[in-house]
């Protein structure tokens, strides 16, 4: 754990104000939740992510996906991906940049007219962002070989379960 130099007092309310430069240097957003939690003597102060809460079920949705459309995907949290098929396993944990950041942002899809460099493999990208009742979560990340339209309705099936779960939650 790493140290800021950095002490705030708490109010009368319990309230604490995080600086500036740590929500900068975190991607932390104004009104996003964070998970608060002890550990020893410790208050551990985390931004939360959703989509890190259903893994297994992104994974499980990566993994049959996968099998049965044979395309790669993976599953990201608005910071980084946080779930994928078999093959793509070593992308796990790997940060999104600002163009897929972007696409949260402003809730759009993607889908590439010629293969790109996604995170050094070159492949055609379609891209769906998942949207709950509340906010943008993360993106379904469909990487394929070749164009296909029914890349798309793949990417919308995986989208459609992991909102529904997510809905619930």
């Amino acid at each position: 754990m790493s140290k800021s130099g950095i002490t705030r007092r708490i109010d009368e309310l319990g309230r604490i104000v995080v600086p500036k430069e740590i929500r900068y240097n975190l991607g932390i957003r104004d009104g996003e939740p964070l998970e608060i939690y002890t550990s020893d003597n410790a208050i551990i102060i985390k931004k939360y992510s959703q989509i890190e809460n259903i893994k297994d079920l992104g994974q499980n949705v990566c993994d049959i996906i996968s099998d049965v459309c044979k395309v790669n995907i993976l599953v990201s949290d608005r910071e980084k991906i946080v779930a994928s098929d078999n093959e793509l396993k070593n992308l796990i944990n790997e940060k999104l940049n600002t163009k897929y950041k972007d696409l949260i942002d402003n809730r759009e899809s993607y889908v590439s007219e010629k293969e790109e460099l996604f995170f050094n493999i070159s492949s055609y990208l379609t891209i769906f962002p998942i949207i709950t009742s509340t906010d943008c979560s993360g993106l379904i990340i469909l990487l394929s070989k070749q164009k296909q339209e029914e890349n798309i309705k793949f990417a919308k099936i995986a989208q459609k379960l992991i909102v529904k779960k997510l809905d619930i939650a």
